[in-house]
């Protein structure tokens, strides 16, 4: 049995991407490991997101191919976005990596690893705009998207599943259409039975993640799809918590509110994509609303969910941005007292509308901005996460040993939130703990068992 490492870099939807191509490659008779120094062949899943995700990925493939000095290592393949979107330009600037794969080579991907051991040549892949691939109606792209069988790469018991691919947004500063493409919803059914196959693999928390699951649906003819498929998936036994990634703060609808701050097992927990709170920064990145309509959401949400989780990322320093504009996101931050914020200065991504504005922010008066609305989201999440003291809360447990429990409350996404710990609690990794808040350290809390 020939050995390959998968190394996946980016975000929950790659990991998945990777399951779909571990699968394929365990049933063509490869052997899976973990460590790309045990494989003949590791295989990059890349990010190519922004800047500091590309460069995550060139370092990922660099330190694939430096183990080929006698090692076990023979070959390195870059797959994933930035595989895709730049092709047979990633393969002259990185000669190390043996092959560059696109994304419609993962139908066939045992048979390209195979031949690259052999020592062909494979040709690099050539980009193309994908959004060109399908139909340009939405209607007509039904049944487009189909998801593949999955190996797991992890075994803790959270996963996530992917809902749809792409996305019809034409945000100026975003690349993710013209190399993920359009938007194509995977049928409920589908979604449905992979949830049951998680189960059974030992997950309690399925994670919904697409780029932009607020237009679920839209391509089989119901908006409001989402709106049934999260209580049916509330009815797979087994499922603790669902939890929905990815959502766009102009698409949210007062019935989608309704359903996930209603739903039993569904946690009242919001993603939401908000980039920036001028109006018109938004108007110029091609986005809807404003700082009051903003706030307004997340007083209809805290209506229905008074604890409900929310989180978002800001972009600081997008070209035309002014002191007004800059002023009206600091203050918009420290009203909407969210649980969670990423913060990214602009950069120009190759073939976006904004990369042609003239009116850009020095980048050094970027990274000013940047640190400004760093040290403010710092003090806001914390002071958000000691609002929480007092609160009841059921942790899923992801760690456990002799201490205690660490893991996450319904308010928490995985990885980027934060986590709860509950000392003296003996419990099972999967297990629901109950637990009090005491304290917190920055967006980590402590709490202590109700029992």
């Amino acid at each position: 049995m020939r050995k390959v490492a998968l190394v996946t870099l980016g975000c929950a939807r790659n990991e998945v991407d990777s399951e779909e191509i571990a699968a394929r490659l365990a049933a063509d008779g490869w052997q899976l490991v973990a460590d790309a120094a045990d494989a003949e062949i590791a295989l990059v899943n890349t990010c190519g997101f922004v800047e500091s995700a590309k460069k995550d990925s060139v370092d990922a493939l660099l330190e694939a191919a430096s183990l080929k000095d006698g090692g076990k290592t023979r070959a390195v393949v870059a797959i994933g976005c930035m595989a895709e979107r730049y092709g047979a330009e990633l393969a002259t600037a990185l000669p190390e990596a043996d092959a560059i794969l696109g994304f419609d080579e993962y139908a066939e991907i045992s048979n390209r690893l195979t031949r690259i051991l052999d020592g062909e040549k494979i040709a690099s892949h050539m980009p193309k705009d994908r959004r060109l691939s399908l139909p340009i109606s939405p209607v007509d792209r039904a049944g487009s998207y189909v998801g593949a069988p999955r190996h797991r790469l992890t075994q803790g018991p959270v996963a996530s599943i992917k809902i749809a691919n792409g996305c019809d947004r034409r945000c100026s500063f975003c690349a993710i259409p013209s190399f993920r493409g359009a938007f194509a919803s995977r049928r409920p059914s589908e979604i449905i039975d992979e949830a049951r196959w998680l189960v059974d693999s030992g997950v309690r928390e399925i994670v919904l993640v697409s780029e932009n699951s607020t237009s679920y649906g839209k391509d089989l003819g119901d908006i409001r799809l989402l709106e049934s498929i999260l209580p049916a998936l509330a009815k797979v036994d087994g499922i603790e918590r669902i939890r929905i990634a990815y959502l766009q703060p102009a698409e949210m609808r007062p019935s989608l509110i309704e359903v996930m701050t209603s739903t039993d097992k569904v946690a009242p927990y919001f993603d939401l994509s908000f980039q920036h709170a001028s109006g018109p920064v938004l108007r110029r990145m091609q986005r809807f609303g404003d700082a009051d309509r903003f706030l307004e959401l997340l007083s209809t949400i805290r209506a229905k969910a008074p604890s409900a989780g929310i989180r978002s990322n800001v972009i600081v320093g997008f070209p035309g941005e002014d002191q007004e504009d800059f002023a009206t996101l600091m203050r918009f931050l420290t009203e909407a007292r969210l649980d969670a914020v990423g913060v990214f200065g602009y950069s120009d991504e190759d073939g976006t509308a904004a990369a042609k504005f003239d009116d850009k922010v020095d980048e050094d008066e970027i990274r000013d901005r940047v640190e400004q609305v760093g040290r403010l989201v710092e003090e806001l999440i914390d002071q958000r996460a000691s609002d929480r003291i007092g609160e009841q809360v059921v942790v899923l447990v992801e760690e456990a040993n002799a201490a205690g429990i660490e893991g996450r409350a319904l308010h928490q996404g995985p990885e980027v939130d934060g986590s709860v710990s509950v000392a003296g609690v003996k419990a099972k990794i999967g297990d629901l703990v109950t637990a009090e808040v005491v304290s917190n350290s920055g967006i980590d809390l402590i709490a202590v068992s109700s029992k």
